[in-house]
């Protein structure tokens, strides 16, 4: 744990959290952060526990899972830098609905959860822009939802693996590669289906040329066949 150095104001300014505050107000919001760093696979907090502190990640992925009643867990969302988590919680004084794991090394910003309130009532303009991003995650949720209890488990794969290529994606010569560790496990949490369907459906589509499945690594080889299948197109 350390406190931010160097010159915050500029760094915070490049964050939607913190869109339209001036560099002089950014300087005086940055005072009450404090820097974490954490490792790969280590927990930055766990689904249940109090909610003392808004993060804004700055560099790695965090990875954010909850564990249903009969004990499935569910991946909803990878983390990108830039981004704003824990905010439902700490607005809504509610323990966190989320375990928060990082898949690579990571470093990130937080402010205590009264402080973060502190600065909203002083500055609206980050409450509204919480209120935004707040709005953002409800609907994506919503979609997910959506996909979940409506739509075939090939487009659902399809549009989770799209998700990851536009937050996590490296172009190389031959495709997309989603850069994370992903398994088919993984997948499988993330579309509400079984590993059993993943891998079939994997399978099929290496087969086709859509996609390219290592251990723990996925490359999309044809961007816009997949489109055509998350969007239903050929219907």
């Amino acid at each position: 744990m350390a406190i931010l150095a160097g010159n915050p104001a500029h760094l915070l300014a490049s964050i939607d959290l913190f869109s339209q505050i001036s560099l002089h107000d950014l300087d005086k919001i940055a005072l009450n952060a404090t820097q974490h760093e954490y490792k790969k696979n280590e927990y930055l907090f766990h689904q249940g526990d109090p909610a003392r502190r808004f993060c804004v990640l700055v560099t790695g992925k965090v990875k954010l899972t909850q564990l249903t009643e009969d004990g499935q867990q569910i991946i909803l969302r990878y983390v990108s830098p830039g981004e704003a988590f824990a905010v439902i919680a700490v607005l809504s004084k509610i323990p966190y609905p989320v375990t928060a794991t990082a898949v690579n090394q990571v470093s990130l910003l937080s402010w205590e959860d009264q402080k973060m309130l502190e600065l909203m009532h002083q500055y609206p303009q980050l409450a509204i822009n919480s209120l935004s991003i707040l709005a953002t995650r409800i609907q994506e949720f919503q979609d997910r939802f959506r996909e979940i209890a409506t739509e075939r488990v090939e487009r659902r794969i399809a549009r989770a693996l799209l998700r990851l290529a536009s937050q996590t994606g490296r172009k190389l010569e031959h495709g997309i590669l989603i850069d994370i560790s992903l398994t088919r496990q993984d997948l499988a949490e993330m579309t509400g289906t079984t590993l059993y369907t993943v891998s079939r459906t994997l399978s099929q589509w290496e087969k086709d040329g859509l996609v390219s499945s290592q251990r723990e690594q996925v490359t999309i080889l044809s961007p816009h066949k997949l489109v055509v299948l998350a969007e239903d197109m050929s219907r």
